[in-house]
């Protein structure tokens, strides 16, 4: 398991600003921070939904053939340069947030939950992302469901910051603008070279 680049990776991912911090923003403005925090947890359970997936579907693809997942790697590692790329070319808005109607913390937490579960770029990104980190000839299941855990305990950590930070984020300052454009840059490089870097290493067979 190549756990450093991994959680390099993840990090940076993590921190970039995105649809989800938009989201828990979004409701942290409609309902106050225990909506917000509350949305926050109800996409982590959601992002899990996800990780289990992948491990499960991931496994049965390794278990059927193991060249069938070194071509899903290739595939996954031309999905990140493609992720990559995007990011870099991508122009970089204000952090929308649309008008939600207070709902409480319970349904705030459920919404979380049916909006991460539905949402199918997550999943791809998870099957892209995934098996570049881990060792076929090791027990597949135990690695997905541990590196996707991290992933989503980062990008919650990171949605909870968001809440706390709500009203600074909103504001529209130069500043932050400058900050968002930077941090969505080292990504777009992040993934690009990480993607180039995994595609062009040694697969096992």
């Amino acid at each position: 398991m190549s756990f450093i680049p991994f959680l390099i990776a993840a990090v940076v991912l993590a921190i970039t600003p995105g649809p989800g911090i938009a989201y828990v923003v979004a409701r942290t403005v409609a309902g106050g921070r225990s909506e917000g925090l509350a949305s926050c947890f109800g996409t982590g359970v959601g992002g899990m939904f996800h990780v289990l997936a992948a491990a499960l579907g991931l496994s049965l693809v390794i278990a059927q053939s193991a060249v069938a997942f070194n071509l899903l790697k290739y595939v996954g590692a031309a999905y990140l340069v493609y992720l990559g790329i995007r990011m870099l070319m991508r122009k970089e808005e204000p952090i929308p947030v649309d008008a939600m109607p207070t709902q409480g913390a319970r349904r705030a937490f459920a919404e979380g939950i049916v909006v991460e579960v539905l949402n199918v770029k997550t999943a791809l990104f998870f099957l892209a992302f995934l098996p570049q980190f881990v060792s076929p000839g090791e027990p597949l299941v135990p690695q997905l469901a541990l590196l996707g855990s991290i992933c989503v305990a980062l990008n919650t950590l990171v949605d909870v910051v968001a809440v706390f930070a709500a009203h600074r984020l909103l504001k529209s300052g130069a500043a932050r603008a400058a900050r968002a454009r930077l941090m969505t840059r080292v990504s777009g490089v992040t993934m690009l070279g990480l993607g180039a870097f995994l595609a062009l290493a040694r697969r096992e067979a």
